[in-house]
């Protein structure tokens, strides 16, 4: 069995775009920064022999305010640019009631099924209570990185709070194997 670092994308290892104290995706490609410490946090994790998977929540596509093209637009633009083993994406909205769509496990399971992964060997780095949730509900260890967004805190209180990718990924990596 693999070991995994989740990583949520907008607000871990891309900047988010704050409006109001909340997060959001960037509208377009034009509009994607890397967090300035997101290729050389991952490297470091990647070194460790970890599968990095990004498991996001997309809703404007259901919103229909932005395209399924242009959410894996910006997913390869960061595959492009960081060492990325794969992307799962949730395109519902919380009215769909999937089992994809975060605080759900559901696409923590899908990859572990996937890429035979020990979810209790694994991790899962969020900056939203969602994320917190479902790693939590996927029994993988978390860390939130505090962006102090204007939101409602997690049910379940993450393992480490950090302020950046570089010191999740520090931290992860002091977890020893």
């Amino acid at each position: 069995m693999k070991r995994a670092v989740f990583l949520d994308r907008d607000g871990v290892i891309n900047e988010p775009v704050v409006r109001a104290g909340r997060p959001y995706p960037p509208a377009c490609a034009d509009e994607v920064i890397l967090v300035p410490d997101a290729a050389g946090s991952l490297t470091r994790l990647k070194q460790e022999s970890f599968l990095l998977i990004v498991v996001t929540n997309q809703p404007d596509v259901a919103r229909g305010t932005t395209t399924r093209e242009n959410v894996e637009k910006i997913n390869q633009i960061l595959s492009s640019q960081l060492p990325l083993d794969d992307f799962l994406v949730c395109y519902h909205d919380d009215s769909d009631d999937c089992a994809c769509r975060k605080p759900k496990p559901g696409l923590l399971l899908e990859a572990a099924a996937k890429h035979e992964i020990d979810l209790a060997a694994s991790f899962f780095i969020g900056d939203r209570w969602r994320d917190i949730e479902a790693g939590v509900a996927a029994r993988c260890r978390t860390i939130l990185i505090d962006r102090c967004y204007n939101e409602r805190s997690a049910n379940a209180l993450p393992e480490k709070c950090v302020q950046s990718l570089s010191e999740a990924a520090e931290w992860i990596l002091s977890q020893g194997k």
